[in-house]
């Protein structure tokens, strides 16, 4: 990856002695790490490797935690007193970054107790297949490369698990396996009309024995089940220590717990002001059944609906001066690949990959999960407006695509779902105070969806401290917000392997509001929504802990002739 030019930030105030060691440092860290992970330089819009996919043996995951060790020591050895304020900062992030990697690889060892190699061969064809950054036909091409590699990769992927593997983890890959044949009939089939016959037998061949190899494999885990164990949570000290990894402006477990259980008991007192408002002759219910009996009548009109929620949610951001669109942002509406239905039981959103040179979101919406019968009612009008504000306009695709434009690789690279889902939550209120479908049923779908994520953050922590196990925390879930069965279920079986994801959401809420709260108080008359909305977006995908850190040393920044007199003000290092 030696051609590979990669952006640097501009060093602030000015360069420090040790700025371009550091950069040095990343960049060659950065050109490895996508050179040994080809998935992954697809993802962020790299495409050298489009027809290969990743070393997936236990010898290459085992590697990678010695060079995470070595950039930890060389970021380590850099003196902060020889870097700029920023490149400071930018360090610390690093440091940030490799030791929560850490953490996976060494301590929560999902990659050791769990097979992935579905996720793995899913994301490699599906991050080529759903794009268009190149002709579909040599897009066909790097997709027919890369699943005649899935069979010597299932082979590789079978050397991690030396350790006992978890029972329900290899009930979620066998089910997954079950699913994946189909999505590459999808490839198969996409061919025909733009391949020549060469090239589409040599597809159909290669969907042919990646098929047979996933069979063989699923056969394997099934096989194995008979030693699998039933254990999956973290426990507390060791959850405890991922929670102080995180970074989450000074916040333990428990009282992170708290707020979650806070936040429970607020939002369900506002769904049954919402009730009331829709229709006080009747129980909260009853409005909430009406609710999501209000629905089109096929996942094809469920689409068109999400589309056109997006459409008014931009427009209004725009017409109001919400906040600045990134410029060129693109994105599209599909159904949810099969072989994701069971994890993915709602919405998900993937972010435009930095290096394209058209990057476009791709907004992914579940028909259903297991054919459930129910599942359109979760797609109601009202949940699809909520839902449309928090993946697409303002949340994940507008803020992912303005955090892709800032030139930090370290940035790129952070991992701050509390930033990310906290955005898109804190989106969901923010419209709504700026008047976009702010009636009281979408009112009641907002509140609906905060009583899921407080629930998210009860059953993280608890889950993982091995106060419930799944089926108490299924129902729970179902308890209080209405899920249907097979919805919550998959939401649940999630929670099991991404400790302090989930709780993230509605954290990450909270602390937005906190933090718009303060520099509303620190800037009085002068503070702006759009301002503080744009100056978050652009510094891209940070812990909010740095977030603040950020605006601290913006306001310390400001000329005192700026600065109001009645506000005190400390400086501390960004």
């Amino acid at each position: 990856m030696a051609e590979l030019v990669l952006p640097r930030p501009a060093s602030k105030p000015t360069a420090g002695p040790a700025d371009d060691r550091f950069w040095s440092i990343v960049e060659a860290d950065f050109r490895q790490m996508v050179d040994q992970h080809p998935i992954v330089a697809t993802y962020v819009g790299l495409h050298q490797g489009d027809g290969r996919l990743d070393d997936a043996t236990r010898d290459a995951v085992e590697q990678e935690i010695t060079d995470s060790h070595r950039l930890e020591r060389e970021l380590e050895s850099l003196d902060p007193n020889e870097l700029s304020d920023s490149v400071r900062l930018e360090r610390e992030l690093a440091l940030h970054n490799v030791r929560r990697e850490l953490f996976d690889l060494e301590v929560h060892r999902v990659w050791e107790r769990r097979s992935t190699a579905m996720d793995a061969v899913g994301d490699a064809l599906f991050s080529i297949f759903a794009r268009d950054f190149a002709p579909l036909e040599d897009r066909l091409a790097s997709l027919t490369s890369r699943l005649e590699a899935v069979p010597t990769f299932l082979e590789q992927h079978k050397t991690r698990a030396t350790a006992p593997q978890v029972r329900l983890w290899q009930e979620l890959e066998v089910e997954s396996g079950g699913e994946m044949p189909t999505f590459f009939d999808e490839v198969k089939a996409a061919g025909h009309g733009v391949l020549d016959d060469r090239a589409q037998a040599r597809l159909d061949k290669a969907v042919e024995k990646a098929s047979a190899a996933v069979v063989a494999y699923v056969e394997t885990l099934k096989a194995a089940t008979v030693s699998t164990v039933e254990g999956w949570a973290l426990g507390s000290e060791t959850y405890d220590r991922l929670v102080s990894l995180r970074a989450f402006d000074g916040l333990d477990a428990s009282q992170i717990l708290e707020i979650g259980e806070q936040q429970l008991v607020l939002n369900k007192a506002a769904r049954v002001d919402d009730a009331r408002c829709i229709d006080p002759s009747v129980d909260e219910p009853t409005v909430v059944d009406r609710v999501k009996s209000n629905h089109p009548k096929t996942f094809e009109e469920a689409l068109a609906a999400y589309k056109d929620a997006m459409v008014r949610a931009r427009t209004h951001i725009i017409e109001r001066g919400i906040a600045t669109m990134p410029a060129g942002e693109q994105i599209s509406v599909i159904p949810t690949p099969e072989y994701l239905r069971t994890v993915l039981p709602f919405a998900a959103y993937f972010e435009p990959p930095k290096f394209d040179k058209h990057p476009s979101g791709i907004y992914v919406v579940t028909p259903a999960v297991r054919d459930d019968p129910n599942a359109m009612r979760e797609h109601n009008y009202a949940s699809i407006s909520n839902t449309s504000v928090h993946e697409a306009y303002p949340g994940h695709h507008m803020q992912l695509s303005a955090a892709a434009a800032h030139p930090s690789i370290v940035r790129l690279l952070t991992d701050a779902p509390e930033f990310v889902e906290g955005w898109g939550m804190y989106s969901e209120q923010m419209m709504r105070e700026q008047g976009f479908d702010d009636g009281p049923e979408f009112l009641l779908a907002m509140h609906t969806d905060a009583i899921w994520r407080a629930c998210r953050i009860i059953l993280d922590i608890r889950m993982h401290r091995g106060e419930l196990s799944v089926e108490q925390a299924t129902e729970m879930l179902v308890k209080h917000t209405g899920f249907e069965h097979a919805n919550a279920q998959a939401e649940v079986f999630r929670y099991t392997y991404t400790p302090t994801y989930q709780l993230s959401y509605l954290l990450g809420k909270v602390l937005l509001l906190q933090l718009r709260a303060d520099e509303q108080r620190r800037l009085g008359e002068r503070f702006s929504l759009k301002g503080f909305h744009d100056t978050l977006m652009n510094n891209g995908s940070l812990p909010i802990s740095f977030h603040r850190r950020l605006l601290a040393a913006e306001a310390c920044a400001t000329p005192r002739s700026q600065a109001s007199s009645s506000v005190s003000r400390s400086c501390p290092e960004p």
